[in-house]
């Protein structure tokens, strides 16, 4: 019955249909729910997978924190290229045009499959150079490379899923992504507990339990994540191709083959998402060179942070999802009215909820970190860093909400001008200049400042109204 009558409110934006404010927000909160669940989710799950990695010692949490941020410009480019088609697939559902949301999505899975496979070759290519390159220390090198080379060696898996689960959020469903999303954070976990211990012997009630396992530390880990993309991507490639209401092509006709037409739309959208995310990733890289000559304990409390402090952020991300979806298929139904509205909900959502999450990071730093590290020099010194982090929260929500709001309408070279320019010039300097005097607490207080003044352009840009298209981008 809530699908039905979520479907009702998503179809009142295509047909042109008033909507009172009552609907906005119920139609705002059934998007953005189980977006926000399934991001929870994940950071619960990263939480066990960083405590299990963590368990293991400095040196193995220091090698996968090493190579994080490469990965995640690996994963942001991939997310970068299923966004210029699923942004298009938005806007034609807005459209009622089904046909051409269905073309689309056949071009975008030959496309999508041709640049993941591009990408892995470079990845496997550079995975031994890499840990060298930002500055590793040769206790830690060689477990990097292997990590990062099996990550890369998988990214057409999680093309097709981020495709896949794009192409269904663009439609109005959540929940299925979502759920998928939960169960591969299931079973990251599960394969991770298999694969990162050894066999080993535990009490229940009295009586000695064998645990099978195999051992394989950080190779483990990567094996944990990759298998669980691989059984995530094809259950979401199913219910997509042939479950899918607005997109299943079972019993439908047409050509994989990628036109020019469609791939200039897509460049259009993807390539500065693309560029965002190499540069943006390389600001991370940037910092973790920073960070890693202060030390492995330095090197893994940061990256312990950060996970720590996904927690509070990926709810954002969540209802910025529901943001890009929502705005999105506004514009392609014409409805400047309803772009506005959805953008201004979304955006107090966003920062409502994150605020909250910030104050309970704040108070409960000791105990998140612990959670992930058993060693006390860790835990404290990520602790001080979620503390002066929690401050940015507010506005780093802003930052996130007003991007898939802005993405959402085609919007996508300002805003990634603003990103760039307030990681580069403002975080990135004062990172240089904070870590020779603070360390890593220096570190986190460049984050902090940095988030703050992002934020605040992404608001004044919102307010602006600049960021609406005249016209839906599958008219242009």
């Amino acid at each position: 019955m809530a699908t039905e009558k979520k479907q009702l409110l998503i179809d009142m934006i295509k047909t042109g249909k008033p909507m009172t404010l009552k609907q906005q927000l119920r139609l705002t909160v059934n998007l953005s729910t189980p977006a926000i669940l399934a991001q929870l989710s994940m950071i619960i799950m990263q939480y066990i997978d960083a405590s299990m990695v963590g368990s293991l010692g400095a040196d193995d949490s220091a090698a996968i924190g090493l190579v994080s941020s490469s990965t995640w410009l690996l994963g942001g480019v991939l997310s970068a290229a299923a966004m210029g088609f699923t942004v298009q697939v938005a806007h034609y559902i807005g459209a009622n045009k089904s046909s051409e949301a269905r073309s689309v999505l056949r071009q975008s899975l030959f496309a999508c499959m041709a640049f993941s496979l591009a990408l892995a070759a470079v990845g496997a290519a550079i995975s031994g150079d890499l840990p060298h390159w930002l500055g590793g220390n040769e206790r830690i090198c060689d477990k990097a490379t292997t990590y990062f080379l099996i990550l890369a060696l998988f990214l057409p898996f999680l093309q097709i899923e981020f495709l896949a689960g794009g192409m269904l959020r663009s439609s109005g469903n959540m929940k299925v992504p979502g759920m998928l999303n939960i169960l591969m954070c299931v079973l990251d976990v599960v394969f991770n507990f298999l694969l990162i211990f050894p066999t080993r012997d535990i009490s229940i009630a009295g009586n000695t339990v064998s645990i099978p396992g195999a051992g394989l530390g950080v190779k483990g880990a990567a094996m944990g994540t990759v298998l669980a993309e691989v059984v995530t991507c094809l259950l979401m490639l199913y219910y997509l191709i042939a479950k899918s209401r607005e997109l299943k092509l079972t019993h439908t006709r047409g050509s994989f083959m990628p036109t020019a037409h469609c791939l200039k739309r897509a460049y259009k959208i993807s390539l500065p998402l693309g560029l965002q995310h190499v540069m943006m990733s390389g600001a991370y890289i940037a910092t973790t060179a920073i960070v890693a000559p202060l030390g492995n304990v330095a090197l893994a409390a940061n990256i312990f942070a950060v996970t720590a402090e996904s927690l509070c952020y990926m709810p954002g991300y969540g209802i910025g999802e529901a943001a890009t979806t929502l705005v999105g298929q506004s514009a392609g139904a014409g409805r400047r009215d309803l772009m506005k509205r959805f953008a201004s909900i979304t955006v107090v959502m966003g920062v409502l909820t994150m605020t909250v999450m910030g104050i309970l990071m704040y108070a409960g730093a000791h105990i998140m970190m612990s959670f992930m590290s058993s060693v006390d020099s860790i835990v404290d010194l990520g602790a001080q860093c979620l503390r002066i982090e929690a401050w940015a929260e507010p506005l780093y929500a802003t930052a996130i909400v007003s991007y898939g709001v802005m993405v959402g309408a085609g919007d996508t070279l300002v805003p990634c001008i603003i990103n760039l320019s307030s990681m580069w010039i403002v975080r990135i300097t004062l990172a240089v200049l904070l870590a020779a005097t603070m360390g890593l607490q220096g570190v986190w207080i460049a984050m902090c400042i940095e988030l703050c003044v992002r934020g605040s352009v992404f608001l004044i840009r919102l307010c602006s109204g600049r960021w609406i298209k005249e016209t839906s981008i599958i008219n242009s």
